[in-house]
């Protein structure tokens, strides 16, 4: 029974990236080899699969999964493969690409030995994403490889190999019958990468983007009416990715960037005196957002919540900047945003931007006063995750009501004065005012 390390660990391991997930392929039953291995070393967790011949051990922080040999073929109308038995180079063939198929020997007569029939190590060194057999073939097998072909150069700052590159326009249609979790798994590893918008611009070039996420490809172009032309919306989303990219991992912080844009082309218009403009485009692009998630098999519970909230309010920080600023209109903002507050104004920080660098700086300027100026009514207001201190079971029972349209309308008037800074943010002086609009509310009793 002969067994070696393969794929990512490898790959990782010559590049000098941490990698904590070890595939171990073996001439045999990997079950077996799993099992033996998890006595030896008292492995704390051990998953077998049956069905598919693998088992999955944990060992402190790293996680070993161990899998039979084996060549696979498929049929064209399928995304599954036919599975035997195979050797180790048959294992090394059916890989998606040549830094993919590298191996190391785990046999103690050639321990250590690098086997790499495809010249993996070569583009390596090259910085090239490159297939071991007939790119348009191994797509044709398994069409999420042309979505991992972009995903790995933007994950690695690679160059797709340009035979590789040119089989993926024409092979394009096949990701149809790719499931939708496969296809979002690869695209949210991208937008995890170190610079997105490599991945996202292959993506458009090789007309996967149409495919999977026709939203965004609308959005690239530039329309002129009296030779007046607007941003390229497109290209302004993937920079902003970009900037937020650099200052944070956070996933769904990144949606917001791919997302705050979208209905852009859904509300472009182009008025006599004012040029483009996109009213609305905040508003309508959070309604989308459920129904990108729901097409996309993203969770629709807080992440889906959180990007729409986002989404909706990214203008508004922005807007502030350019008009003058009430204490009101603070108020709300930190309201509206809760305690989403810190990465709304992150995320507009990164949505400043312009080919004028001189511009960029003194709006940054003036944002940064602007977020100063938040911080302070926040802080002076007690804002923070604020909820109006008079609740609607306090409103009921002062007047003896049940939940009725009128509990709600006597709570908003009392939020509204709050924020608009007619009454202090403290209880006593909300009940007071409860007493004083009360009748304005609630029939007579007379």
């Amino acid at each position: 029974m002969r067994a070696f390390v393969i794929g990512g660990y490898v790959r990782d391991y010559l590049l000098e990236r941490a990698c904590k997930d070890i595939d171990i392929v073996v001439e045999g039953r990997g079950i077996e080899l799993a099992e033996a291995f998890s006595r030896r070393y008292q492995a704390t967790e051990v998953v077998v699969y049956e069905n598919f011949g693998t088992a999955m051990v944990r060992v402190g922080e790293f996680t070993l999964e161990f899998v039979g040999a084996r060549k696979e073929s498929y049929r064209r109308g399928s995304r599954k493969p036919i599975v035997e038995t195979g050797s180790l180079e048959d294992d090394q063939l059916r890989r998606d690409f040549t830094i993919n198929a590298l191996s190391i020997s785990l046999q103690p007569q050639d321990w250590g030995q690098l086997h790499d029939p495809f010249g993996g190590l070569r583009d390596l060194h090259k910085g090239l994403i490159r297939t071991p057999t007939d790119p348009e073939l191994t797509f044709s097998d398994d069409p999420l490889r042309m979505m991992r072909a972009v995903r790995f150069a933007a994950q690695l700052g690679f160059q797709i190999e340009p035979d590789t590159y040119k089989a993926i326009r024409p092979m394009r249609e096949r990701i149809h019958i790719v499931s939708q979790e496969r296809i979002t798994e690869e695209l949210n590893k991208l937008i995890l990468s170190p610079k997105p918008s490599v991945g996202f611009g292959l993506l458009f070039q090789t007309g996967l983007l149409a495919l999977i996420f026709p939203e965004l490809d609308r959005m690239q172009g530039v329309d002129y009416v009296h030779g007046r032309g607007h941003k390229d919306n497109f290209y302004h989303t993937l920079q902003v990715l970009d900037n937020v990219a650099a200052k944070s991992d956070n996933l769904w912080l990144r949606w917001v960037a791919i997302l705050h844009d979208i209905a852009k082309p859904l509300t472009k218009r182009y008025e006599p005196g004012l040029g483009w403009t996109f009213h609305g485009h905040e508003d309508k692009g959070a309604r989308m957002v459920p129904k990108i998630f729901r097409r996309m098999k993203l969770p629709m519970n807080e992440p889906m919540k959180y990007v729409q909230k986002l989404v909706r309010l990214h203008q508004r920080p922005i807007a502030l900047v350019t008009e003058p600023v009430s204490d009101s209109a603070i108020r709300r903002i930190v309201v509206e945003a809760g305690e989403d507050l810190d990465d709304l104004l992150d995320f507009c920080r990164s949505d400043i931007t312009s080919r004028n660098e001189r511009k960029v700086r003194r709006f940054l300027e003036n944002y940064a006063q602007l977020e100063a100026r938040i911080r302070e009514v926040e802080e002076r207001d007690n804002l923070r995750n604020w909820q109006p201190p008079v609740t609607g079971d306090m409103i009921m029972e002062a007047f003896d009501l049940r939940p009725s349209r009128t509990v709600g309308d006597i709570k908003t008037d009392i939020r509204e004065a709050i924020l608009d800074g007619l009454i202090p943010n403290d209880r006593d002086a909300a009940l007071r005012y409860m007493y004083e609009i009360a009748p304005k509310y609630l029939p007579s009793r007379e």
